[in-house]
């Protein structure tokens, strides 16, 4: 009752003595300062769309154009078009101050005008995207028509400094491919994969297709094209991810980890007050709309929107579907230790907490009662696990009270932060650490991280960290930007000689950036004042059937987590130095040895996912790369040819399926996808309730190898290639294929790659360890292949029928 008493800001009551009046002043400032802040919100956001909505010109050049105009009709001359004369009628009076108004309105339609011919013309050539095909590099030669391009797009683009979402305006629509181009690049993609006579089964399937029900579907696809932002991204959310019954936890929630080779605190509550705080200033840049927006290649950008969402947002369960909720502010996060929950105010006396500050916070926390109530430990787990027993389970129990008003505390605070009670370690003589680290990063113990928040900060006891991500509101590129942006951070307030970019003292300055760590590992500064102390979140959850869904939700997630086998390998023979000096991308290098590595655990090839980014239009997600081609089969084979191979043969195979690779990369990212338009087109069979073979068998094909590299060097303020060992070691998933494998990877630096290799014990055909190996000895096969052929070109030897019978090392 302390609580609710305390809650009561102003009261009053009617004696017969008159009004008696009470009031918390202290409470009814937070309440002031609460709708200050939120007002300030709003102006910035208007003021930031104002500015968005005429990019790239400036907000300022209006005065410019309106006194241009007031100059010329004061002159005598007369504005083009007479347009001020053709005003000045239709106002009250023709003095002067009313002819100041015509100039002015005169002045406003020019200048918009402007705006959105510049606007236009910016989107018209981001429309273009033969750059993206042509060769780069040293060497290499660029077409005069994307020079040109090249040339007015940057004049354009920095006519204007941009933010965050400067350019969503601008961005094109993804465009829809024909439907008998994707079906000539599926019966392609899937000629390795089937036999003479599956194959020409499936070729009269899709032509019946193309010729028959496809072309009504496309009809009603191209409407959507015209009349929506995007033709696949709600359509993606709805049904991959919000539909989806089963549990969030190792099925679709991913995890990233630490900077791992180098450690700047063992201090877990400074280790957690340094990152919430960093964290909570990357949201201050997003809201405010000052995060560089990226650029590829400095020149085209890629779409924001889904940075919008990365905090106060959360996953709601509903019996058929889910809904992503996000809240326009947050004041506040939540801590889980130990089982219990504690609200943490972050902003006080108008500002920000400090890490220092913060750090306290944590501390308190940490050194408090940890007692759980009856069912709060494993409450966590009701997030875990099937999304319609949760639904239900809210619905019974957490939709009045106390449990309401603690469950909305967490589903609207800025994001959870997990301090563990366990060290997460990386040692390169025991890689079963970093198996666990990654492992407690993706599930935890089932029940300490809330899976339907964007996403938990996971700090361990020793002052490692890490993040469980859920996967819906955006794909893994966002939480990799901002988790890269606070390592660098967090790089700039504890190494002064760190190799940074000429304008980052600025940033550093504007930002604050300055506390870092002292020799005892505290958080750097001195606490202003008393910082708010943590609030113990209050549950009632011995109501009848509330304990025994957590505890059924607890046994399904132990399942869950004991079935996943994870291994992460530290691939630190060679790195992408070696592959760039192949001529291959070392994207595509990585690609054709994890269709080596496959080929050899499974005695056969897969359908393989690897994901490619359409952020180069308006709210695009991704698209599927399907690295298992013609050539890159007919290279496997070749390889695969032991003890003896052919080495000029096998490299020029090698070489023809990297490009071909590159070049379905490039449609992909360009939208001439595959996957994303059948999709669609099967939602649209849905919807008009008719069947296709086609669609229905394309449809349900398991992707048994599922790919995705972690892409790092999105912000500008750091030069990972000097100091690698501030990269992250990335993160991963859970396989997609009860009888696959889920492999992420980072490309470290210039001789290390990170391996993140998930599987099912359940499967007998799957070994997650098994794997990792299969994925070093082919990276080792690849680099002996073209060691030798270089030798051979170095000698002059090469020939078409030159073999060399000493190529690898037999590994069966």
């Amino acid at each position: 009752m302390a609580e609710a008493h305390s809650a009561v800001a102003f009261s009053f009551s009617i004696t017969h003595e008159g009004f008696d009046i009470n009031y918390d002043q202290e409470v009814l400032n937070l309440v002031w300062q609460s709708g200050v802040r939120s007002w300030k919100k709003r102006i910035a956001r208007f003021r930031n769309g104002l500015r968005n909505g005429i990019y790239p010109a400036h907000l300022q050049s209006l005065w410019l154009v309106i006194a241009i105009a007031v100059a010329l009709h004061f002159s005598g001359k007369r504005v083009p078009f007479d347009m001020v004369n053709s005003i000045r009628p239709i106002l009250p009076g023709d003095s002067a101050l009313w002819q100041l108004v015509a100039c002015s309105l005169t002045g406003l339609v020019f200048w918009l005008s402007i705006c959105y011919t510049m606007r236009y013309s910016l989107k018209l050539l981001l429309m273009y995207k033969g750059w993206m095909y042509e060769a780069r590099g040293k060497g290499k030669s660029v077409s005069i028509k994307t020079k040109l391009w090249g040339a007015i797009v940057k004049v354009l683009s920095t006519w204007n400094k941009p933010g965050l979402y400067s350019f969503q305006g601008s961005l094109p629509r993804l465009p829809l491919p024909s439907v008998h181009n994707t079906m000539t690049r599926y019966l392609r993609s899937v000629r390795p994969l089937l036999d003479d006579e599956n194959y020409n089964r499936m070729t009269q399937l899709a032509k019946e297709f193309e010729s028959g029900i496809g072309n009504k579907l496309q009809r009603y696809l191209t409407l959507k094209s015209w009349w929506s932002t995007n033709y696949v991204s709600d359509w993606w959310e709805e049904y991959v991810y919000l539909r989806g019954r089963s549990g969030l936890m190792v099925n679709s929630n991913f995890y990233g980890i630490d900077a791992v080779f180098t450690k700047l605190t063992d201090n877990q509550a400074a280790r957690a007050g340094n990152i919430t705080h960093r964290l909570l200033n990357f949201r201050r840049l997003v809201e405010r709309q000052e995060l560089e927006p990226i650029l590829v290649q400095g020149l085209v950008p890629l779409c924001s929107w889904q940075y919008e969402r990365i905090f106060n947002t959360v996953r709601v369960p509903g019996i058929e579907t889910d809904k992503i909720v996000h809240y326009q502010d947050s004041n506040h996060i939540v801590v889980i230790h130990k089982g219990c929950y504690y609200k943490v105010i972050i902003y006080h006396k108008g500002r920000l907490l400090r890490p220092c500050e913060i750090q306290i916070q944590m501390e308190n926390i940490l050194k408090g009662d940890n007692t759980p109530l009856p069912g709060e430990e494993l409450l966590a787990s009701l997030t875990a696990g099937d999304r319609a027993k949760w639904a239900e389970t809210r619905f019974s129990h957490f939709s009045k009270g106390v449990n309401k008003q603690s469950l909305y505390i967490i589903e609207s605070a800025a994001f959870i932060v997990s301090l563990d009670d366990r060290d997460y370690e990386f040692d390169m003589e025991h890689e079963e650490k970093l198996d666990h680290y990654s492992r407690m990063m993706l599930h935890g113990n089932g029940h300490d991280r809330w899976f339907d928040k964007s996403f938990t900060v996971c700090v361990g006891r020793n002052g490692r960290v890490g993040f469980n991500a859920e996967h819906t509101w955006a794909d893994a590129a966002v939480l990799s930007h901002m988790w890269e942006h606070y390592i660098v951070e967090e790089i700039l307030a504890n190494r002064a000689d760190a190799p940074i970019k000429g304008h980052v003292w600025e940033y550093v300055v504007a930002n604050e950036i300055s506390a870092g760590y002292d020799d005892n590992g505290n958080c750097l500064g001195t606490a202003e004042f008393q910082p708010p102390t943590p609030t113990r979140l209050s549950w009632e959850l011995k109501t009848p059937g509330c304990l025994t869904a957590i505890d059924e939700a607890h046994e399904a997630a132990q399942l869950v987590l004991n079935d996943l086998d994870l291994k992460v390998l530290v691939q630190n023979d060679y790195g992408k130095g070696f592959m760039k000096t192949c001529g291959v991308s070392p994207d595509a290098y990585i690609q054709m040895a994890l269709q080596l590595a496959y080929f050899r655990d499974a005695g056969r090839f897969s359908l393989t996912y690897e994901a490619s980014m359409t952020r180069l239009f308006r709210e695009g997600r991704t698209e599927t790369v399907r690295p298992c081609t013609i050539e890159s089969a007919a290279f496997v084979r070749a390889i695969n040819k032991k003890p003896q191979w052919n080495v000029e043969e096998c490299v020029k195979l090698m070489r023809a399926s990297c490009s071909r690779h590159q070049l379905g990369y490039q449609d992909a990212m360009c939208g001439k996808g595959i996957d994303r338009h059948l999709f669609c087109l099967y939602v649209v069979s849905k919807y008009l309730e008719v069947e296709s073979p086609f669609l229905k068998e394309v449809l349900s094909e398991p992707w048994r190898l599922s790919t995705s590299q972690t892409p790092h060097g999105q912000t500008t303020l750091f030069d990972f290639s000097k100091n690698p060992e501030y990269i992250s070691a990335g993160g991963g998933f859970g396989p997609v294929a009860d009888d696959g494998y889920g492999v992420s990877y980072i490309v470290a630096g210039e001789d290390l790659i990170f391996f993140h290799v998930s599987a099912k014990k359940s499967c007998p055909q799957t070994n997650a360890t098994v794997f990792a190996n299969r994925i070093r000895e082919a990276l080792a096969d690849i680099r002996t292949l073209f060691e030798e052929y270089k030798k051979l070109t170095s000698n002059g030897t090469t020939s078409s029928h030159k073999k060399a019978s000493n190529g690898v090392a037999n590994h069966n």
